[in-house]
Parts: structure tokens; C-alpha cells; sequence
């Protein structure tokens, strides 16, 4: 993906690192994650890991993963601290652009209806892509869409997905 809409409470801040960065934030379910990661890090145990075949949940793992680490394998034990938060459909009356080319950082505060947070983007010369802006359409029906692609390729060369999300 590239940008995304994700909903959130109003006053609510993304919470910076020391040096007032934003801390990236996965937008999953953390428990849903970490069941799952429980589940393959048992079947590891069992000679197992899951599949990528249709129609085959659990195939026997291959000879090149017998000297490693599930947690090498894996990347590690979900933490909770590395998603977003989870609240109440009600609660989250506000919306904000993030980035999710990584885990996800805001690129806008946040607002309650997509006219202005598309203003908004447009306004601030926000980045569509790269150094890439967009209009106030192409943003419109993104916020409206809820997400874009980082990058569109076409016969007409690169353009950002906010761009390609014009109607």
C-alpha cells in the first residue's frame, strides 16, 4: 500500500519516540496477530510451517530451516505496543492519513469529515508518493476510497495511487 485512512478517537496523539519522531504503528489486530504467531511457532515445533499453497494450511519444513530459530524465522513475538490501538467502533469519530509503506506514520492530523482532511492534504502539499503531491480530487477520492497505492506504473509512466484514485 502506500496511503491509507485510519479512523482514531478525537484528541487522540500518535505517540512520538525521544526525539519526537513518530513511532510507527501496525494497523492489525494485535491479538488476532499474536494467535496466530503462537499457532506457527507451535507448529514449528511440530516440523510444520504454514503454507502459501491453495487448499494446504501446514506443509513439512524444509531442510533449510532446521538450523534456525523460529524467532529468526518469524521476526519475533508480536508486541503490543507496535499496533495501533483498539477501541470501540463509536469511539473513533476522527480520521488521519498515514503512510503504511512501513508499519504506519501519520502524514496529517486528524479530522472528522474527508472534505477536510483532503483539503487539508492539499493545502499542505502532503506527499502523495515520494516528492509526488496530489489535487484536491485526487485526494477526495482517496479519503473517500480509504487507501492508495504507493506507486501506479501505466503507458503514461509513474504516477502516485492517490493519482491514479481520481475518478
Amino acid at each position: 500500500m502506500g496511503r491509507e485512512i485510519r479512523n482514531v478517537p478525537e484528541n487522540w496523539e500518535h505517540p512520538l519516540d525521544a526525539s519526537g519522531e513518530y513511532i510507527p504503528l501496525l494497523n492489525r489486530d494485535f491479538k488476532a496477530e499474536r494467535q496466530q504467531w503462537e499457532l506457527e511457532r507451535k507448529k514449528w515445533f511440530e516440523g510444520y510451517t504454514k503454507s502459501y499453497e491453495e487448499n494446504i494450511e501446514w506443509e513439512p519444513k524444509l531442510e533449510e530451516y532446521e538450523n534456525i530459530s523460529f524467532k529468526k524465522y518469524s521476526g519475533g513475538k508480536p508486541v503490543e505496543s507496535d499496533y495501533m490501538p483498539k477501541w470501540d467502533e463509536n469511539e473513533k469519530t476522527q480520521m488521519r492519513m498515514y503512510e503504511d509503506c512501513t508499519e504506519g506514520t501519520p502524514i496529517s492530523p486528524a479530522f472528522d469529515t474527508v472534505e477536510k482532511l483532503a483539503q487539508w492534504l492539499t493545502d499542505n502539499d502532503a506527499s502523495a508518493y515520494g516528492s509526488m503531491t496530489a489535487t484536491y480530487s485526487q485526494w477526495l477520492a482517496t479519503c473517500k476510497k480509504g487507501y492508495a497505492l504507493s506507486m501506479v506504473w501505466t503507458s503514461k509512466g509513474t504516477s502516485s495511487g492517490v493519482e491514479a484514485n481520481q475518478d
